[in-house]
């Protein structure tokens, strides 16, 4: 039977594997990507939505993460480590990484539901703070202990190489956008 740090454990994997997704669709968005005049030439591939849906999802899911170690006797945690997770019973230092990285994204999501308050320059500029708080998750996720153990990194484990193989994908599509914005 799966434990509460299991569900957790599950969560963090899935809200990173849906960030990720959002991350390489808002690059497709930047390039000026269409899917109908491009691959695979289908109308009702909505792009912008295909985008945002990953990001609300994300977030529900990256904030159900450490929500359901409160129902875990074994993990410790209180309320308050949920929210302010440097004095969190178990690895504070990733703990506190996940929380600014769960907040940042936060302020990514708020910050786009005002985008017209703040112009498209503005907001835009608002927006790359995603790419920070993606640096902040994969760090988090590769540093934390699945089992909330203390234990050291182990670099092949299969949800470390899951985290680590994300990241290397953000990383080469920004890439890519960077050399394709100078041609």
């Amino acid at each position: 039977m799966p434990t509460a740090i299991d569900l957790s454990s599950a969560l963090g994997l899935t809200a990173l594997g849906l960030f990720t997704a959002q991350i390489l669709m808002g690059l497709l968005l930047s390039v000026g990507y269409n899917p109908i005049r491009r691959w695979p030439r289908q109308r009702w591939i909505k792009l912008c939505t295909l985008h945002n849906r990953p990001g609300y999802l994300g977030l529900a899911t990256a904030l159900t993460h450490p929500l359901s170690l409160l129902a875990s006797s074994e993990a410790g945690f209180r309320p308050f480590d949920i929210v302010v997770p440097v004095w969190s019973p178990t690895q504070p230092i990733p703990s506190t990484l996940g929380a600014l990285a769960l907040y940042l994204i936060g302020f990514v999501v708020l910050t786009s539901y005002c985008r017209r308050l703040f112009g498209h320059h503005r907001w835009k500029q608002l927006h790359y703070v995603a790419y920070a708080a993606a640096a902040v998750f994969y760090v988090h996720g590769v540093w934390a202990d699945p089992l909330l153990k203390n234990r050291p990194i182990d670099w092949i484990d299969a949800e470390k190489v899951y985290v680590e193989g994300c990241a290397v994908l953000v990383v080469a599509a920004t890439v890519g956008r960077i050399t394709y914005r100078r041609r």
